[in-house]
């Protein structure tokens, strides 16, 4: 059953054409060097945090606009943990430098031990005694904001970071690259085909099943166009890394949480549960489902991204020091509005944080092209921050 009208699909869509329409806008003021091949891939590599966080904050979002204030000090506190575990650098006898050095495998099993321990006591906070969200990790935002500092100054007086990470984490979560090869990447082109042709084909399969079962959908020739744009874009994105080394180790890590939650809030209870909490959390709690208990997972699988967030981030600078982590929360929470999760909760989609994302990391990687002032990026976002909010307000009123 044919009924949604072209201009509900477009509506639908805003933040895709806004992402496009950007993009080409960078490009145009860059005369085309935004469209390099280096720049496809320091998208991924440079944003890669703000997919895995702004997953996190989706889930707290959806349970009715709740947000994670301490995930970027998370980052800077796991940050200067994991670089105390890990680091080889002993320093000298005049400067010696306090490290583990336990080696990658132990000192990534105590970091997510740690981030699993310290999800766990924000959830029991939150879910069971009771404290509001924004105070419980208001409080993380400060004290893992000063625990990381201190550490890093008792760990290397001298200058107050730890580098000297060994390659095989770098490698892992950074420098790797998916079947390298010299010059053009094909297994890379050949992976971005399979996920083009994948696409197209669960687009049309899900029109299929929705028509099956007598739900609206969208006219044939919207879903053969978003199934082409969609295609094109997959296929220009992996042709371009392809000419640049090819599929990066962020990218894969993405890519990984990106199918998982696809598929916990579009196929399975508990992910249902998440919406239904937020959109009414008493008739939730009244209807059987355990509320306290999706608090509790919200902020628990929030912890344990921010510490693979943490371990991406280490190999990205290829150190730990104290502004790691500066504003991530700020860039998780505007991926997940402007990519249209619902600032009151019970609404959003892990495809819609994507776009969002890829639109701050897009506007991240333009304004440094263009060399805009860092003070003009904050009002830039900010502003993108507050367009997106009142369209989302604008368009629930309109419903109504």
């Amino acid at each position: 059953m044919e009924s949604k009208s072209v201009f509900a699909v477009l509506k639908k869509n805003v933040m895709l054409i806004v992402l496009v329409l950007v993009f080409v806008l960078f490009v145009i003021l860059t005369h085309g060097g935004f469209f390099s091949a280096n720049t496809f891939t320091d998208l991924v590599k440079n944003n890669a945090y703000v997919f895995i966080l702004g997953a996190g904050m989706l889930m707290c979002m959806l349970t009715g606009g709740n947000i994670d204030l301490s995930c970027g000090s998370t980052v800077c506190m796991f940050g200067a943990l994991g670089a105390f575990f890990m680091s080889t650098n002993k320093g000298t006898l005049e400067n010696p430098i306090n490290v583990l050095n336990l080696g990658v495998p132990l000192s990534i099993l105590m970091m997510l031990a740690i981030g699993f321990a310290y999800g766990s006591l924000l959830g029991f906070l939150i879910a069971y005694v009771r404290i509001p969200p924004w105070i419980a990790t208001l409080t993380f935002f400060l004290a893992f904001r000063g625990l990381g500092t201190a550490l890093l100054n008792w760990a290397n007086p001298t200058d107050k970071t730890l580098a000297y990470l060994p390659e095989s984490f770098l490698q892992t979560f950074y420098k790797g690259v998916l079947f390298p090869t010299e010059g053009f990447n094909w297994p890379c082109f050949v992976i971005g085909l399979l996920a083009a042709g994948a696409v197209v084909f669960l687009l049309f399969f899900s029109r299929k099943k929705r028509m099956e079962k007598g739900y609206s959908v969208e006219p044939m020739y919207m879903t053969c166009l978003k199934g082409g744009l969609s295609a094109a874009g997959i296929i220009l994105l992996m042709t371009q890394l392809a000419m640049d080394k090819g599929l990066p180790a962020p990218l894969l890590w993405v890519v990984g949480i990106i199918l998982i939650y696809y598929f916990i809030t579009s196929k399975t209870t508990i992910g249902r549960h998440f919406y239904v909490v937020g959109s009414n959390m008493e008739a939730a709690r009244l209807s059987g489902v355990n509320t306290r208990r999706i608090m509790f997972l919200a902020y628990l699988n929030m912890a344990i991204l921010s510490t693979l967030a943490t371990m991406i981030n280490m190999a990205r600078f290829q150190t730990a020091m104290p502004n790691a982590g500066l504003n991530y929360e700020m860039d998780a929470i505007a991926a997940c509005v402007v990519g249209g999760v619902s600032a009151s909760g019970g609404a959003g989609t892990i495809i819609g944080m994507v776009i969002g994302a890829t639109l701050i990391g897009v506007i991240n990687l333009g304004m440094i092209a263009v060399n805009l002032d860092q003070h003009f990026q904050y009002i830039v976002k900010g502003f993108v921050l507050l367009a997106a909010v009142v369209f989302d307000i604008l368009s629930k009123k309109r419903q109504k």
